[in-house]
């Protein structure tokens, strides 16, 4: 058997390159993962914003999904933007199928606040996609989009984090603090215990496409088989790296570096259980 270790990304396209299936590929080929790809929806977007979407058929998910299942060998699953009920019914179909760590990015909440997915669809993800994954990644407003909470405080992230494990029945649950003050620090609850990951918080506006590639980059280091505090500890060096070296290219918030993490870029990442 080939030791080439395989990751599956489901998700949105970003034709500028920072985001979604692109930004997956790249983090899952600088941690040598061989990456494949399920393009849920055509996103016309780049460093300034979404221009518009066009979903594609649940016929053509369906077979670039039996495509990669029947033939690939997967070792771990990443999904993004998954826009309606009827995809995520047969996406979650589909990955009982596939035995792999599977790490949800749950994007619900676009930059500007507005809801990306409709509540017909939010509540499907939280019934039947949350207990096959193994960890979701969750930023403060889709935490908050997903549990109802309000989350101002480190404490707060951490009481979402719970709910999200014991409410939905996720394995576990990682809150990003990115969106509060002071240092950058993420909780994940495993249902046992609570781990924190703090870096320095670097001072840049070119952060897009950050959480498509801190989750890709757990996906890979589950795919390598580290336990998963590990792969998120090493995951949040790489997105950290990323940032710490991101491109000012664009108009808008420009996009982080994916190679970085090979020039020694990265922060310190303390990690403390």
């Amino acid at each position: 058997m080939s030791q080439v270790r395989c990751a599956l990304t489901i998700a949105g396209t970003d034709p500028s390159g920072g985001a979604g299936i692109q930004a997956d590929l790249k983090t899952f080929q600088e941690l040598k993962t061989y990456g494949m790809s399920v393009i849920t929806s055509v996103v016309a977007q780049n460093t300034t914003g979404v221009r518009s979407v066009e979903h594609m058929p649940l016929s053509m998910i369906e077979d670039q999904l039996d495509a990669v299942i029947e033939d690939m060998p997967i070792h771990a699953v990443k999904t993004g933007m998954i826009a309606s009920k009827p995809m995520m019914e047969l996406i979650a179909e589909k990955l009982k199928q596939v035995d792999a760590p599977y790490v949800m990015d749950p994007v619900m909440v676009a930059t500007s606040g507005d809801a990306l997915i409709n509540e017909e669809a939010r509540n499907f993800l939280r019934q039947y996609l949350l207990p096959l994954t193994t960890v979701v990644t969750p930023n403060i407003p889709e935490a908050e989009f997903l549990t109802g909470l309000s989350i101002e405080s480190t404490d707060d992230m951490k009481s979402a984090a719970e709910y999200l494990v014991h409410e939905y029945g996720v394995d576990a649950a990682l809150v990003k603090g990115g969106h509060l003050k002071g240092q950058a620090v993420d909780f994940l609850y495993d249902g046992k215990q609570m781990h924190s990951y703090a870096a320095e918080r670097i001072d840049t506006k070119n952060t897009h496409g950050t959480g498509c590639t801190y989750a890709a980059a757990i996906a890979a280091y589950l795919g390598k088989a580290y336990p998963l505090p590990e792969a998120v500890k090493h995951a949040k060096a790489f997105v950290t790296a990323a940032i710490s070296k991101s491109f000012a290219l664009g108009k808008g918030n420009g996009p982080t570096n994916h190679w970085a993490i090979r020039e020694n870029a990265g922060r310190e990442i303390t990690h403390e259980s």
